[in-house]
């Protein structure tokens, strides 16, 4: 079993920064990617960035040139540095990740429990 532990949410004024966090924890042998999505009131979760095997990035194109994501293998962490936020960047942020329980097992979907970002001046 794997936990997902995210923070680093609040709230913060139009053109401001946040970073959060999501750490990994329990039994498991690989994480393969680790994501980050999010999901304002009435609106479908929708996918903000991902990193894949640590290193390659993939971001959606609203949060191209502002957010950024990185991971700390050894930590199995995953962060999203936000600047230049906007009060459409107002959500709940849900971390992923992509674990193997064993070498040769198939990889297995887990989220984190969500962290608030809230954009108001």
């Amino acid at each position: 079993q794997v936990q997902l532990v995210e923070s680093g949410g609040g709230l913060v004024q139009p053109g401001g920064s946040l970073r959060l966090s999501c750490t990994a924890s329990g039994s498991f042998f690989r994480i393969h990617t680790m994501a980050w999505s999010r999901q304002a009131p009435g609106k479908a979760r929708e996918l903000v960035a991902v990193i894949i095997n640590g290193t390659y990035t993939h971001y959606a194109d609203f949060v191209k040139g502002r957010f950024t994501i990185s991971g700390d293998n050894a930590q199995n962490t995953v962060y999203l540095q936000m600047t230049s936020l906007k009060p459409e960047d107002t959500a709940v942020y849900y971390c992923k990740a992509d674990v193997s329980s064993r070498p040769s097992s198939i990889p297995y979907n887990y989220w984190g429990q969500g962290t608030q970002v809230t954009v108001s001046s």
